[in-house]
């Protein structure tokens, strides 16, 4: 009855171990799946975008997943003339399910907080010049948006950027699920791309597939050309000021 009793004990003991050490890994995976997520992005956007971002997270990151520069041609140069940069603030999301209005009201607030003094450029950047550089506020969802993430993003009088970047795939039979239900989206509101918004509207993005496999990837094109993705080398003085011009410190 004894040695009963202590097999039933050890069981239950195994079993409450177990289930505790599932629990304990069910947010572990969440974090390793959202760290993945922003690190897959940021090599999307530098070798694609001419974007050059750094990851933030942390508790006091203020709602911040990506941080960094935009590096486009001046609106009135050519493609060999110096690029002109843009403050970029993004967050990424690795949910399942489809990206709602309230992450890019989110995204605004943060904006709202973080950075009031450039606000005049968020209404008209032509005809409110500054020497402060423009702010672009960056949405990365691996799950599709919905219409009215979509709607809210158009109508925001802050620059928008939305890109949608489907979860990998590995399978065929995925890879053909995924050409038919899945595909990408790049798409920014007028504040950033229309004809008085921060790129005065002289880019154009879009979302490019390859043919065979279906695979995507954003893509710029200016002067009815792709333009080839472009960034300063990491120990340029156009990226070791990036810290020390720009501090996450919320307005009180």
């Amino acid at each position: 009855m004894k040695s009963s009793y202590s097999t039933f004990g050890t069981s239950l003991a195994r079993r409450n171990f177990s289930a505790s050490l599932n629990w304990a890994s069910k947010p572990l995976s969440t974090v390793h799946r959202g760290t993945a997520f922003e690190e897959r992005s940021l090599k999307l956007l530098r070798d694609n975008m001419s974007m050059s971002l750094r990851r933030v997270g942390g508790k006091e990151d203020g709602g911040i997943d990506l941080l960094g520069w935009w590096w486009l041609p001046d609106p009135s140069g050519s493609a060999n003339s110096p690029r002109r940069r843009i403050r970029v603030l993004g967050q990424c999301k690795a949910e399942k399910k489809k990206t709602s209005p309230k992450y890019v009201r989110e995204l605004e607030g943060v904006l709202h907080r973080f950075l009031p003094s450039i606000q005049h450029h968020w209404v008209n950047p032509i005809t409110a010049p500054s020497t402060l550089d423009p702010v672009v506020a960056l949405l990365v969802s691996e799950s599709p948006f919905t219409k009215s993430t979509l709607l809210r993003a158009m109508s925001s009088p802050i620059p928008f950027f939305l890109l949608h970047v489907p979860p990998l795939q590995e399978s065929a039979s995925e890879i053909e699920a995924e050409q038919i239900q899945n595909i990408g989206m790049a798409v920014w509101n007028s504040a950033l791309g229309g004809t008085h918004g921060v790129l005065e509207g002289e880019m154009e993005v879009r979302w490019e597939r390859e043919l065979n496999n279906g695979a995507g990837r954003p893509g710029l094109w200016w002067q009815r050309e792709r333009l080839s993705s472009w960034t300063p080398d990491a120990t340029s003085s156009a990226m070791t000021d990036l810290d020390e011009e720009f501090e996450l410190k919320a307005t009180p």
